[in-house]
């Protein structure tokens, strides 16, 4: 195995050296068209801008103006019952939280940064809860798998957020400050613009609050987080582009038992240069890191994960069709306080796609071939196609394959850890439509997904450890709606999701079954109004089904008022009937509680 990794590194290196140093960030086109809100333009899809019908995937973007209005505390209040999404925490600011895309784990997930995976490479999954919506201008949730486009860990889907472009002139100078229940304070300031060629924005964020308890009876539990962002771009007159990207986020979290300083930060410095005037070629340079010191009542932990990335990829068109082929090098390395056997693994790989053009039918076809130091081969690949039935109406169906690679955990933690597990494997079939008219949309989608070799944890010859012995199939359906109606803006989704561990006929853990997101905002002259509405049934805390955790329904308000030119206060109320929400329990069987109600004041100036 060694002789074709070094193989496909030095096909790698010599593309790269090949061209100047280019690089792309997975940067989202501008919204230009008001019926774009409504079919917005995606690139985590496909790599390639195409508009949400045209995507040929289930696809949910969270615009500037959504982020805004709803001005959420956590990513996974934005994301909460969003279409096939669903949420645990362990309670609320700051604490450990996850995403499950159409019923997989988490860690079963990627999450990209402006087109840089951010992850722990020692739990496998990412840090959710330590993100600040407020520094992102727009999210993309590809759902299906991606793993002949993005690699290991893409089974249930894909999450992007998109940092703000340097608007046209300038400068434009942001400020913005509130605070509200439970101490809680918040503080923003950027200054974004643009000069000839040059697009620049740097932003800085501070949130911090006593917090409430994460389980009864408990004492309040704080967290704060500073982030600061830079993000420089610059065109030159032949079309060539470079830039920078830098995201560091940085604080401390409180939990029963303990408390942790953690840090989640990419950097990455990207170009783009047309090679002929249908030929662009691109470079990606990217670091992300996830680091966490960890003081409890047993002593204190540090795990310091590093993945650095170098990527090629290369855009040729041919008339209405376009080819996307390129290579990917990455390394990542732990440190800390665990001498784990192994620190560090490389993983080579190279991939194409092609996106076919034959109106009324459409077809995009990918494929990708992993060689991985520590798990070996993956060969994934993907086929979709889409017919329009007229020039409202697009039905498509796809297949795809996809694999979750064992994290160091799963591999070499001392005592723990099985260097012989393989990587899970995943197929999806999905068939869906979509309706497009210019004051509203609908998309439905039926899908299922089995997953093979699944690791978990089990007692063997006299060990526990991980192994590769359960299986499971997902099932789901997925309406999701939206509405542009004079001064009201609408959204609804409607979720059903059936994850299935097929050894024993038992939900996965901690999944709802089903899921109701209702968004509903008004325009009143200089005021706004609006509310969400989120409703899931229950769902179990352990694999044997025995822990039913109820289900629950959230009502979140907001109001804004623009008082005066560039300024503007906005109030949100989350969980304003004060529900309680329990989405996990401890392995004492104590209930992780978020918050109950919770007002928020805040004034803003800028545009």
């Amino acid at each position: 195995m060694n002789t074709r990794i070094h193989a496909v590194h030095g096909l790698a290196a010599f593309g790269l050296a090949a061209l100047p140093l280019t690089v792309n960030a997975q940067t989202a086109p501008a919204e230009t068209d008001e019926s774009l809100s409504l079919n917005p333009l995606v690139v985590t899809a496909t790599l390639a801008p195409r508009t949400a019908d045209q995507s040929l995937a289930s696809v949910t973007v969270l615009d500037e103006a959504t982020l805004r209005r709803q001005d959420p505390t956590s990513l996974t209040d934005l994301f909460r019952g969003q279409p096939g999404v669903d949420v645990s925490t362990n309670g609320s600011f700051g604490k450990h939280s996850s995403v499950f895309i159409r019923g997989t784990n988490s860690d079963q997930n990627v999450l990209l940064i402006d087109g840089i995976r951010l992850r722990s490479a020692t739990t496998g999954g990412a840090a959710w809860q330590f993100l600040d919506p407020r520094l992102f201008q727009r999210a993309e949730i590809v759902r299906g798998p991606r793993g002949s486009l993005y690699g290991a860990d893409a089974v249930g889907g894909v999450v992007q957020l998109f940092t703000p472009e340097g608007e046209e002139g300038g400068p434009h100078p942001r400020i913005s400050a509130g605070g509200g229940s439970f101490g809680s304070q918040r503080y923003s300031a950027g200054l974004s613009g643009s000069s000839g060629g040059t697009r620049y924005s740097f932003a800085g964020s501070h949130f911090s609050t006593d917090g409430v308890p994460v389980v009864r009876d408990g004492d309040d539990k704080g967290y704060d987080n500073t982030t600061g962002l830079a993000r420089l771009t610059h065109t030159f007159d032949g079309g060539a582009e470079l830039g920078v990207l830098a995201l560091r986020a940085r604080g401390n979290t409180e939990f029963d038992g303990g408390n942790t300083d953690y840090v989640q930060q990419v950097a990455g410095i990207y170009g783009e240069v047309p090679v002929t005037e249908t030929w662009r070629s691109r470079l990606t340079l990217s670091e992300s890191r996830d680091e966490s010191d960890n003081f409890q009542d047993f002593g204190t932990t540090v795990f310091d994960t590093r993945s650095k990335t170098a990527r090629w990829e290369n855009t040729l068109g041919l008339g209405p069709h376009e080819v996307i082929a390129g290579a990917e090098y990455g390394e990542d390395r732990v440190s800390g306080t665990t001498a784990y056997d192994e620190d560090s693994r490389d993983n080579a790989a190279l991939f194409a796609q092609g996106l076919l053009d034959f109106t009324p039918v459409t077809a995009q076809a990918s494929m990708r071939y992993d060689d991985n130091e520590a798990f070996g081969e993956e060969i994934t690949g993907s086929l979709a196609l889409g017919y329009e039935l007229d020039a409202h109406h697009t039905l498509r169906a796809s297949y795809g394959t996809a694999f979750k690679a064992p994290s160091f955990n799963d591999l070499y933690f001392p005592g723990f850890g099985n260097p012989e597990l393989e990587a899970e494997t995943s197929e999806t079939f999905e068939v869906g439509m979509r309706g497009q008219y210019r004051p509203l949309f609908w998309d439905l989608a039926a899908y299922q997904t089995d997953v093979d070799d699944l690791i978990a944890f089990t007692e063997q010859g006299g060990l526990l450890a991980p192994f590769n012995v359960a299986e499971a199939r997902i099932r789901g359906v997925e309406l999701s709606a939206g509405a542009e109606l004079d001064d009201w803006t609408l959204q609804a989704a409607l979720t059903y999701t059936d994850p299935e561990d097929r050894e024993t006929g038992n939900r996965l853990v901690r999944r709802a079954g089903q899921s109701l997101r209702l968004d509903v905002d008004r325009e009143l002259g200089d005021w706004s109004l609006g509310g969400s509405w989120v409703v899931q049934n229950h769902r179990y805390n352990d694999a044997d089904n025995e822990q039913r955790l109820p289900g629950f329904g959230l009502v979140n308000l907001r109001a804004g008022w623009q008082f005066a030119p560039l300024w503007s206060a906005r109030l949100t109320v989350e969980n304003a009937l004060d529900r309680e929400v329990v989405t996990a329990r401890d392995f004492g069987g104590r209930d992780f509680l978020d918050a109950g109600r919770a007002a928020f004041v805040s004034v803003h100036f800028g545009q």
